[in-house]
């Protein structure tokens, strides 16, 4: 019986371990920057929403409106009979297109302040980094031929210093030491 207990306690372990490990990983995604961002977006986007709302509500559709005699939500055009109201309930078949065109405006004013207010000055950000960087770049590459060419002139300096090499390797005449080899002497 010694046995299944501790392969009951080795389980349980594991499972213990596992749940940990579960939450742990839920916890470190939960304080991932990238969460808490989305989240500021969304309450961001619903209060933004609210506004274009109130714009295309408040303004946009009664100057719309103006050109007719009702608000822009309220026009509709009927396809089957004649759209009377019957006890609150419309009679016929009804398209309410009013609707449609405010949620187009609310959505293309919508797009226009995303793109003008947010998308194009980003850009033009991002456009100005690329470019700092790519001159950046660009002296650190001048920078590393310059040091090549320096590195160039040192060694063209130190091999004039040691004067012209030669493939006999005998010095210039009567010394002594290692500078001649065999034959080079007539006394030798």
């Amino acid at each position: 019986m010694a046995p299944h207990t501790a392969a009951q306690a080795t389980k349980g372990t594991l499972v213990a371990e596992k749940k940990e490990s579960l939450m742990g990983g839920f916890k470190a995604f939960l304080m991932r920057g990238n969460v808490i961002d989305l989240a500021v977006a969304v309450v961001i986007g619903a209060a933004f929403t609210n506004i274009v709302n109130s714009v295309v509500k408040g303004i946009i559709n009664p100057v719309v409106g103006a050109f007719g005699t009702k608000d822009l939500e309220s026009y509709s055009s009927c396809i089957k009979d004649s759209c009377v109201v019957v006890d609150g309930e419309v009679q016929g078949i009804q398209l309410q297109w009013g609707l449609v065109l405010s949620a187009v405006l609310s959505f293309l004013i919508t797009a226009a302040v995303v793109y003008f207010l947010m998308v194009l000055p980003m850009a033009k950000i991002l456009a100005k980094r690329a470019a700092h960087d790519k001159a950046k770049e660009g002296v650190a590459e001048t920078m590393e031929i310059s040091e090549l060419e320096v590195l160039k002139e040192i060694r063209d300096h130190l091999v004039s210093q040691r004067g012209p090499v030669t493939g006999t390797g005998a010095g210039s005449g009567g010394g002594s030491g290692a500078g001649g080899g065999s034959g080079t002497h007539p006394t030798s």
